[in-house]
C-alpha cells in the first residue's frame, strides 16, 4: 500500500516539476504547482467524479428550507458621511486664504 501512495506521490511530483519548468520556473512558487498537480491527478483517478450533477440543482426547489427565510432589510446609514474636510484623511491640497482660515477658526 505504501509502495502504491509513494508511487501516486512521485507522479503528482514529476507533473508539478514539468509545468513548473514551462512557465520558466518562478522562484517561490512551487506549491501552487503541487497543488495544481494533485487537482489534476485527482481528475485522472477519478474522472466520473468531475462529471457529478450538481446537487443543488437536483430538487428543483422540492426541498423546503428547515428555517425560514426572512427578506433582507436595507437599513438607513445613520452614521456621518465624510464632508469635503473629514477625518478620513482629506486635507486640502491648497493653503487656505486667510478670510477662509478665519471662518474655519469661528466655527470651532
Amino acid at each position: 500500500m505504501a509502495k502504491a501512495a509513494d508511487e501516486h506521490e512521485r507522479r503528482i511530483r514529476a507533473r508539478a516539476i514539468r509545468h513548473w519548468r514551462e512557465d520558466g520556473s518562478p522562484k517561490g512558487r512551487m506549491e501552487e504547482y503541487l497543488e495544481r498537480a494533485r487537482e489534476l491527478q485527482a481528475f485522472e483517478d477519478h474522472p466520473d467524479a468531475a462529471l457529478l450533477p450538481n446537487p443543488m440543482t437536483q430538487h428543483h426547489g422540492e426541498v423546503v428550507p428547515q428555517e425560514p427565510v426572512e427578506e433582507a432589510e436595507l437599513m438607513e446609514n445613520l452614521g456621518e458621511f465624510p464632508g469635503l474636510l473629514s477625518d478620513q484623511g482629506d486635507r486640502s491640497t491648497v493653503p487656505m486664504t486667510r478670510k477662509k482660515a478665519r471662518q474655519v477658526l469661528r466655527e470651532d
